[in-house]
C-alpha cells in the first residue's frame, strides 16, 4: 500500500464527494475504501448510493433520486436539482470540507465546483466529463473550477494538459472492480438453470427511464431467440439503485427470465452473449469477456439534440475505447425485438465471431492500464490535500 506520510491537513477533516449515479457510486465506495486505508481519519459526506454509504460516506442524497436520463428528462426536474444543489452549498458553508471531490455527472458538478472555489475549496474532479464526446469548448470552463483533473482513459490527458489543467492518468478502477464471486457452475447452480445450455444476459441499465424503454425490447427479442436457439436461458441484472417495481411490468408472470441481484459481474461473465444499455456497462461486459450487442433509447427530442452535439463515431463506451465497432449497436427504433435478433444471434451460432470479439476485449482491458487505479486516485488526492495543509 502506497504511503503519503503524515497528514498536513486544514483542520477539518472532512471530504465532499458528490456521484450522480450509479457507476459514480462504484468508483466512489472503491475510492473512499482507498482513502481511508492511507489515512483512516478522513470523513466523507455528500451524494452517492449504496456503495459509497457502506464505505463510510455520510449521504444527503441517494443516486437514486439523480437518475434522470435525457435533456428533457432533466428539465422537468429542475426544482428538484435546484434543491439539491442547495443543499450542498449549504453543505460546503456550514461544514467547510478540506476538499471536494466530484465524480462524473458534469450536468451539477461543474456547477458544484464554482460554488467550492468560490469558498477555497480546493476541487478534484474524478472520471472527467466526456469533453472528447460533446466537444472540448467546456475544457476552458473546466480549468478554472477544478484544482486537479483524475482521468480513466489516456487519451483525456493530452486535451486537459493543452488547457494547463493539472491531469494526471490514473487507470481505470474496474480493473480492480470487475471480477465475478461466484464460478459459472456455482452461478448456475444458485438459479437452477442448465450449465450445458446457452445463456443470454440482460443488462437493461441503471436509470428507471433505460429499463422502461429497453427492457420490453430485449423480453421481445428473447422470445424471438428461443425459437433460434434450443434450450436458450436467460438473466436480468437488477439495478441496485432501482427498486423491484420498476421491473415488475416487464417480467410478472415471466418465468423463463432469471431476475438476480447483486450478482451483476456473474451475469456480464457467465453468460455466452449480452444485451446491454449504453453506458459504463458496456465497459464492464468487455472486461468480462463477453460478446454484446449495445442498446441505447431516450426521448426522439433530446436523442436529435443529442446526436447533434456528440463528436463520437460511437455511442458505447466499449466500443469508443476499441477505437471500432466491436459491438453492434443498436439506437432508438433500431432497439426492437427483431433487430436484437439479428444482432446478437451470430454469437451464439459462430464460434470464430465470439472468440475474435473475446480477443478485441483483451485489448481494450489493456488500454485501460494496470490495476489499482482507485489507489493511484487517492494518492493524488491526498496529494492535493496535503499541498492545502502546506498553505
Amino acid at each position: 500500500m502506497t504511503q503519503t506520510g503524515p497528514s498536513i491537513m486544514t483542520p477539518s477533516q472532512e471530504i465532499l464527494i458528490v456521484a450522480g449515479e450509479a457507476s459514480g457510486d462504484l468508483h466512489g465506495g472503491a475510492l473512499v475504501r482507498a482513502l481511508l486505508e492511507r489515512r483512516p481519519g478522513l470523513r466523507f459526506f455528500g451524494i452517492g448510493g449504496d456503495r459509497m454509504s457502506e464505505s463510510g460516506v455520510q449521504l444527503i442524497r441517494h443516486v437514486r433520486e439523480m437518475s434522470f436520463l435525457g435533456f428533457f428528462e432533466v428539465a422537468r426536474h429542475l426544482p428538484f436539482i435546484r434543491r439539491v444543489f442547495g443543499e450542498i452549498v449549504e453543505a460546503m458553508e456550514s461544514r467547510r470540507p478540506a476538499l471536494a471531490v466530484f465524480i462524473d455527472y458534469p450536468g451539477l458538478n461543474l456547477k458544484l465546483a464554482l460554488q467550492a472555489k468560490k469558498r477555497n475549496i480546493p476541487v478534484v474532479y474524478y472520471v472527467s466529463p466526456q469533453v472528447w464526446a460533446w466537444g472540448r469548448g467546456r475544457v476552458p470552463k473546466i480549468a478554472r473550477r477544478v484544482d486537479k483533473m483524475l482521468v480513466l482513459f489516456d487519451f483525456e490527458e493530452p486535451i486537459y494538459r493543452e488547457a494547463g489543467l493539472d491531469v494526471v492518468f490514473t487507470g481505470h478502477p474496474l480493473k480492480d472492480t470487475v471480477r465475478p464471486s461466484q464460478s459459472r457452475a456455482e452461478f448456475f447452480r444458485s438459479l437452477e438453470l442448465d450449465p450445458d445450455k446457452p445463456l443470454l444476459g440482460l443488462l437493461p441499465g441503471s436509470r428507471k427511464q433505460e429499463v422502461q424503454r429497453l427492457l420490453p425490447a430485449m423480453i421481445g427479442a428473447v422470445r424471438l431467440l428461443k425459437r433460434d436457439i434450443p434450450g436458450l436461458q436467460s438473466v436480468m441484472a437488477a439495478a441496485p439503485t432501482l427498486s423491484d417495481p420498476i421491473y415488475l411490468p416487464f417480467t410478472d408472470g415471466d418465468n423463463s427470465i432469471r431476475t438476480v441481484r447483486g450478482r451483476t459481474y456473474e451475469v456480464m461473465s457467465h453468460s455466452d452473449a449480452a444485451l446491454v444499455a449504453s453506458g459504463t456497462a458496456t465497459l464492464e461486459t468487455a472486461l468480462c469477456g463477453t460478446p454484446m450487442v449495445i442498446l441505447y433509447r431516450m426521448s426522439p427530442l433530446s436523442y436529435w439534440i443529442g446526436r447533434g452535439l456528440v463528436r463520437v463515431p460511437y455511442i458505447g463506451l466499449a466500443n469508443i475505447v476499441a477505437g471500432k465497432k466491436v459491438a453492434p449497436e443498436l439506437l432508438q427504433n433500431d432497439a426492437e425485438p427483431g433487430k436484437i435478433r439479428e444482432a446478437v444471434l451470430p454469437y451464439f451460432t459462430d464460434k470464430a465471431l465470439a472468440e475474435s470479439v473475446r480477443a478485441e476485449w483483451a485489448e481494450v482491458g489493456r488500454k485501460l492500464g494496470p490495476a489499482g487505479a482507485s489507489g493511484r486516485a487517492a494518492d493524488e488526492i491526498l496529494r492535493t490535500l496535503d499541498e492545502r495543509g502546506k498553505k
